[in-house]
């Protein structure tokens, strides 16, 4: 007897599996990488404000909740035989997919993320969690308030997914794709020869500023681009410089004035 995997099955639960195998392997290469770290591990261990024990099963519980609502959304937009008219699309067209979920996902990321931040209420009770991570790492990558979590990626997600018209089987990379992404994005490493850092302004050093006190405000922007951050004027320009100890530091540049 054949057993098959839907593509619904995969697209909901792919990106889940991707995280920890893609996160794991930067725990690992974190322990021999330390001339490539932006921050220490004893800053790792001694800053920030979460166990890591807490941080899994934050990320097992925002997952649980992806999960449900991926599983209702494929229900509703319907079946492997409905979706078959998309799954041989160009090439063409699946790159347009892909770039209008980008941009769908960092524009509803940007605004939820930066309100999160500007309304107290919000940030006190609800994102203030995420930035327990002061020296973020892989895992914490999704480490978010449960609403936090629903709001910001799970709707987001759905909202990406519907906007680009994208089939279930698209979902499939797209989402792995987004979800390695955000892991790098926290990774805590600069290492040469990584493609997000060629091919994307937003990297592990960009988002690293956004989690330290002098960078709260700025750098909002995530996964993708950084084009919202420039266009309402919360760009943070930062240097990276060598540590006498080994590893990274990102700094505001000199001549940046912060509001």
């Amino acid at each position: 007897m054949d057993f098959e995997i839907s593509d619904e099955m995969l697209g909901t639960f792919a990106p889940l599996l991707v995280y920890w195998i893609y996160s794991g392997f930067y725990v690992v290469l974190g322990l021999f990488a330390e001339d490539y770290r932006l921050h220490t591990i004893q800053d790792e261990d001694e800053k920030n404000l979460v166990s890591k024990f807490d941080v899994v099963k934050g990320v097992l519980l925002q997952q649980a909740v992806q999960a449900v609502v991926a599983t209702l959304l494929f229900a509703v937009t319907g079946s492997d035989t409905q979706s078959s008219t998309n799954e041989n699309a160009s090439i063409l067209v699946l790159a347009r997919q892909f770039v209008t979920a980008m941009l769908v996902m960092d524009t509803w990321q940007y605004f939820m993320h930066r309100y999160m931040h500007q309304n107290k209420f919000l940030y006190k009770h609800i994102h203030s969690l995420h930035h327990r991570l002061i020296v973020p790492y892989s895992f914490g990558a999704l480490y978010n308030h449960p609403v936090e979590g629903l709001l910001n990626d799970t709707i987001g997600g759905a909202l990406s997914f519907l906007l680009s018209g994208m089939s279930p089987r698209a979902s499939i990379f797209f989402f792995s794709f987004a979800t390695i992404k955000t892991v790098d994005d926290h990774c805590g490493l600069w290492l040469p020869g990584n493609l997000f850092h060629m091919f994307f302004n937003n990297n592990s050093a960009y988002h690293d500023v956004h989690h330290q006190l002098y960078g709260n405000k700025y750098n909002f922007s995530q996964p993708f681009f950084v084009m919202w951050d420039k266009i309402l004027g919360t760009y943070m320009p930062y240097s990276l410089e060598k540590r006498a100890s080994g590893g990274f530091e990102s700094r505001p540049c000199k001549d940046f004035k912060a509001e």
